[in-house]
């Protein structure tokens, strides 16, 4: 009896030539996402800008939450790579501080508002798809702030009364601020308010300085001692 004929094994692309699709397919949802917003953009839209069918951009990716996650992925290592290249070559705890703002909001603004809205909100939004995954490139990402302030501290030049988490969360919140402003249309000079905004944060980040707090305090102290002397009642004669 003859063995029934078997269909010849289909032949997998070649692992350059996927590797370029996937790249094209992240560029253009990279910039479908940043014209769009994620709720407006399609698969479909991007497929038709590849010139393929979205069969062939589902062959790669499992949907549109997929790709953003991909996208917004992506733009971590991008800024990650910059930041571990750069910053070992900065000296001074002030000045990498300024290395960072100024990276982090040109970065974020460097494709247009739309591509910072979609990393602001979908990057944080609670959802499972991004499990583990985006949760070590935010640590990544933070990590050098960390550095740079736990040197700083040791070195004398940060204050050493608070936490660490709380510094880090006093240098992207008024960033962030920054950032919604240029996504709704607001004029924006990055290069300028990163140089401000250094500023402002040096200023709250720095030690106290012993004498002008040792006078503050003597203020207070002197302060206190007249409303007790105030409130005292009059000695009978």
């Amino acid at each position: 009896m003859s063995q029934p004929k078997t269909l010849p094994a289909r032949r997998a692309p070649s692992s350059i030539k996927s590797e370029q699709r996937i790249k094209d397919i992240l560029l253009v949802a990279r910039q479908v996402f940043s014209e769009r917003g994620y709720a407006s953009a399609t698969t479909i839209d991007m497929a038709r800008r590849l010139g393929v069918s979205e069969a062939t951009v589902f062959t790669y990716f499992s949907g549109k939450r997929d790709l953003c996650v991909r996208v917004i992925c992506d733009w971590y290592d991008e800024i990650i790579a910059e930041i571990e290249a750069t910053l070992p070559h900065i000296t001074g705890t002030r000045a990498k501080l300024f290395f960072l703002i100024r990276t982090h909001l040109y970065r974020l603004m460097i494709d247009g508002p739309g591509l910072c809205a979609l990393i602001l909100s979908e990057g944080r939004a609670k959802d499972d798809t991004f499990g583990d995954e985006i949760v070590r490139l935010q640590r990544r990402y933070t990590a050098p702030l960390m550095q740079v302030l736990s040197d700083g501290v040791a070195a004398g030049d940060i204050r050493d009364d608070l936490p660490l988490s709380l510094l880090r969360s006093s240098i992207y919140g008024p960033m962030e601020h920054v950032l919604w402003d240029a996504i709704s249309k607001k004029t924006v000079d990055i290069e300028e308010t990163s140089k401000r905004l250094s500023l402002l944060l040096w200023q709250g980040l720095q030690p106290p300085n012993p004498k002008v707090a040792a006078l503050g305090q003597l203020q207070r102290d002197m302060a206190a001692a007249l409303r007790t002397f105030e409130d005292t009642p009059n000695s009978p004669e």
